[in-house]
């Protein structure tokens, strides 16, 4: 499978940034991302002042070629860009070996459980 990961650093970001960024992904980037030709997977990540991610899988090569040259173009003025403050420090390939869903489960969600009064 043909993966991507795009990061941000949040080591100089506003306090407040990361509720703003799962706004974001709430209100907006979950609705986009459900619906783009040739993605197969994509999951948001983050680690509270440290950075912020996004995890793609697509069905080719090509699919996510088309994306990151497309990305790359406008990457200092994406919303995550924006809402952050910087460029994305890393836009990187990757090879996904594999993916398993457990025995629990797993649901499509804009949001998923979190601490109450997280920023």
């Amino acid at each position: 499978m043909f993966g991507l990961t795009i990061r941000w650093s949040l080591a100089d970001a506003p306090k407040g940034t990361l509720k703003a960024l799962r706004a974001y992904v709430e209100d907006e980037s979950f609705k986009r991302f459900a619906g783009l030709e040739g993605l197969r997977f994509k999951s948001w990540r983050a680690v509270k002042g440290q950075w912020f991610e996004g995890t793609y899988v697509f069905v080719s090569d090509d699919a996510r070629q088309a994306f990151q040259d497309d990305f790359e173009d406008r990457a200092a003025d994406a919303p995550g860009s924006k809402i952050i403050g910087s460029a994305p420090m890393t836009i990187e390939a990757c090879e996904i070996i594999a993916v398993v869903r457990g025995p629990a489960g797993f649901r499509s969600s804009a949001n998923f459980e979190r601490s109450s009064g997280e920023d």
